[in-house]
């Protein structure tokens, strides 16, 4: 009897949805019945920095509504090609830290290793959509270069896994990563920093959580939400594995114009993260990267959303308002 071919290996729920990502702005307004908003986009700005953003994450956008705080955020705009003096490629001085491939040092006791250059989703606002993630990525040649760097440094007790999102690897990848840094004893705390499980929740499954439970470090997952309306009992439940599988659950936002600059958006934020079980832990101005201008929020206003913010809720429940600056040992707070 002739053996049957075996079959070809079926991509992973959290894959497909990947690659059904809406990548057109025009199918994207369509889809919110936004067609006159068309007039908006820029073909340039789309060009430079392309749309992706997956499909369960414009199903929670508001429809019919052009100022939808989710849409703002993935949206290309002609404002992005206006060039604005100090707005530069390099915002908060990743190339000066290189410390070796795909590892960036700027804080004491901390690595910061660059995955990968992948993200399910491209927010407008982000701070490395202009970095040379080609010539900067720790998972080129097996880890090898990033690995040696880490392991001749003992002074690196904290590995973060950055981006990019590095969920966007497979698990056996990131189960290879961690595999040769469980080798490294000096290394005593794993960070992950992604936005993943909040647009594209498919991507915590179970094999994922099974890598994250036998991991032999306290993990912490910083995720990445701007709103409250990013939360949906998908991604409650994507946060409810993530704690089930041990990791502490964080939220760092951004503080953007047109999207969360106010304090009854920066209250709600907070409250529907805890109600999921994450805390809030900085909000960020803005980093000036050369495309985002239109979303800086001044000091002054800043400041003052702040102080409302404090005086309104549960001290757990205000993140520290802070802005990285190129150089400083730490994140500066305002």
């Amino acid at each position: 009897m002739i053996p049957a071919a075996p079959l070809p290996m079926q991509p992973r729920r959290w894959q497909q949805a990947w690659r059904e990502a809406v990548r057109d702005p025009r199918e994207l307004l369509a889809m919110l019945g936004l067609e006159q908003a068309a007039l908006q986009v820029s073909p340039a700005a789309a060009a430079q920095f392309p749309l992706r953003v997956p499909r369960g994450f414009v199903a929670r956008m508001r429809h019919g509504d052009p100022h939808d705080p989710l849409l703002r955020q993935v949206l290309p705009l002609d404002e992005e090609m206006r060039p604005v003096a100090g707005f530069d490629f390099d915002a908060v001085g990743d190339g000066a830290a290189r410390a070796g491939r795909g590892v960036i040092r700027k804080y004491r006791g901390r690595a910061l290793l660059i995955a990968t250059g992948s993200c399910a989703v491209h927010c407008r606002y982000c701070f490395r959509r202009h970095f040379p993630y080609a010539e900067e990525t720790a998972a080129a040649a097996g880890w090898g270069e990033a690995l040696a760097t880490i392991r001749a440094d003992a002074s690196i007790d904290e590995v973060i896994l950055s981006g990019g999102d590095p969920l966007s690897l497979a698990t056996p990848k990131l189960a290879e990563l961690t595999a040769a840094l469980a080798g490294i004893a000096h290394v005593r705390r794993l960070r992950l920093h992604t936005r993943l499980p909040v647009v594209l929740p498919e991507r915590v499954d179970a094999e994922l959580t099974t890598w994250l439970a036998a991991l032999p470090w306290p993990v912490v997952v910083v995720l990445h939400a701007n709103h409250g309306n990013e939360f949906d009992a998908e991604v409650d439940a994507a946060m409810a594995r993530l704690r089930d599988a041990g990791a502490t659950l964080l939220n760092q936002a951004v503080l953007l114009r047109g999207v969360n600059d106010s304090v009854e958006a920066l209250a709600a934020l907070g409250e529907r993260g805890f109600a999921a079980g994450v805390l809030p832990y900085y909000l960020h101005q803005l980093d000036r990267v050369a495309g985002a201008a239109h979303f800086d929020v001044p000091d002054a206003r800043a400041l003052a959303l702040h102080a409302a913010l404090r005086a309104r809720q549960s001290g757990y429940l205000v993140p520290k308002l802070v802005r990285e600056v190129a150089g400083d040992a730490s994140k500066r707070p305002l």
